[in-house]
């Protein structure tokens, strides 16, 4: 049975988590949204926003549900491992593809088809960090999304300024994604049993990711000042 503190504990990282993996969402809605009129504008980012939210709670749930089926939690996490590194190496991505939408409904089905199209690492970050909560899930989103959609900007001026942000997000990951595989049910018995083994196995994960990601990130620095 969960705390209240181990519950808040949890929202807080499904909050942080969703912050920090939806600043191309952002982007895509502000790109759809582009071309229509200021108040019609509003309109599309508040339905096709609501749209996607009630997507992304269905996905969600979706693989919440899965993950209770025999090594997908391992398979998960192994995912989520590879999200948290792309999180660190990855440049901004070019959304030169996305199309403003002319009319009021084709703004709205770009915003929920871009959202479900670009937030798998959401969805799999989530349903791990909810630990099969669904209220969590819920409550999680409901919060995050509008977040993200009315303070993108802000946000991603933060990370720009404070590139910590993202090895935060990034080792916040790495623990999910850790947490996932030791909660794993041909592994749990093992790791609850062996605790030690359990918390060196999350520290190796974080410690291994953020290493790599950093050094990744460095030789492209180098590389990108050496062809400039």
């Amino acid at each position: 049975m969960e705390t209240t503190a181990e519950f808040f504990l949890a929202l807080i990282n499904i909050v942080f988590l969703d912050l920090i993996l939806a600043g191309d969402n952002a982007i895509v809605i502000g790109l759809a949204a582009r071309n229509l009129p200021p108040t019609t504008q509003k309109k599309a980012i508040l339905y096709g926003t609501g749209g996607a939210v009630v997507l992304r709670i269905i996905a969600t749930i979706l693989v919440v549900w899965l993950l209770n089926i025999p090594w997908l939690l391992l398979v998960g996490g192994i995912l989520l491992i590879g999200i948290a590194y792309k999180l660190l190496t990855d440049d901004n991505s070019d959304h030169n593809d996305i199309k403003a939408g002319k009319s009021l409904g084709s703004a709205i089905r770009t915003i929920i088809v871009a959202d479900a199209a670009m937030g798998l690492d959401n969805v799999i970050a989530v349903a791990g960090a909810s630990k099969h909560n669904m209220v969590l899930v819920t409550i999680g989103l409901l919060i995050s999304v509008p977040i993200v959609v009315w303070g993108s900007t802000l946000f991603i001026k933060l990370i720009n300024r404070f590139p910590w942000i993202i090895y935060l997000g990034s080792a916040v990951l790495a623990y999910t994604a850790s947490s996932m595989i030791t909660d794993e049910k041909h592994f749990h018995t093992y790791f609850e049993g062996h605790q030690i083994i359990k918390y060196l196995f999350i520290a190796l994960i974080i410690v291994g990711v953020l290493t790599a990601g950093h050094l990744k990130k460095k030789s492209q620095q180098r590389q990108s000042s050496t062809m400039s």
